[in-house]
């Protein structure tokens, strides 16, 4: 593949302070972009954007220089191609020199053992070690069969790997956590990131509710909307404006 100036995958550099999602307004509104070693929840409904917004995050990593691993039991790895090509995000580089490794993950069914499920997923984590982000998309089929102890034990090991210099992201759809598990995983979580679907400007928009990140550089803004355009990727919209 040819190299162009905006396509070319960026030297390695000093180690970045933030993760970018390489769209100014939408970093803005997370508070300068996610501080790294963080453990990141993307929770909300189904098509509300949690998988575009990891994908954003990956490709504003990559373009950052930094390595990026991606565990996925929504798609495969051509189909995760396809899919960014269709935000206009082109991976293909990164993949090829291993800056960027994406493994698909069978999602785990009722009859599957919770314990051993969600060790297997810790392992492939733990391996992970040297990546600077880390990204699974998604927890829903584990975290929904498992106990409120399994769960937290679960984020307690995703913690103890960002204090070890991961950054790592979860999305999960809102109803696979109970209210009181929910409450506990956000104060081991260092951001939490809501999405739904809202009829704004009688358009549907994906709506992003910015409900927790420690230590943003800058004050976070609360609620955003964005759309996503095929062939051109994620356009934010502000929510004030679009609700008007």
């Amino acid at each position: 593949m040819a190299e162009t100036e905006q396509t070319r995958p960026e030297a390695p550099e000093a180690k970045k302070a933030v993760i970018s999602s390489g769209i100014p307004e939408l970093d803005n509104k997370l508070g300068g972009g996610i501080p790294v070693q963080s453990l990141v929840l993307v929770e909300g409904q189904s098509d509300s954007g949690k998988s575009v917004l990891l994908q954003q995050l990956s490709w504003g990593s990559l373009r950052e220089g930094l390595r990026v691993s991606l565990f996925t039991t929504e798609d495969t790895v051509q189909g995760f191609l396809r899919q960014m090509e269709s935000l206009n995000l082109d991976i293909l580089d990164y993949l090829l020199l291993n800056r960027l490794k994406v493994y698909p993950v069978k999602a785990m069914k009722a009859k599957d053992g919770v314990e051993k499920a969600l060790e297997a997923l810790l392992a492939a984590l733990r391996k992970q070690q040297g990546q600077d982000l880390v990204l699974v998309d998604s927890v829903t089929s584990f975290i929904a069969h498992s106990s409120l102890h399994q769960v937290i034990a679960f984020f307690e090991e995703c913690k103890s790997l960002v204090n070890q210099g991961m950054t790592l992201g979860l999305t999960a759809h809102s109803y696979a956590f109970s209210n009181e598990i929910l409450v506990r995983i956000n104060s081991l979580c260092d951001a939490h990131l809501r999405m739904s679907i809202d009829t704004l400007a009688g358009r549907l928009m994906k709506v992003l509710e910015v409900a927790k990140i420690k230590g943003a550089n800058q004050t976070t803004g609360n609620v955003t909307s964005f759309d996503v355009v095929p062939g051109m990727g994620m356009k934010v919209v502000p929510y004030t404006k679009a609700k008007a």
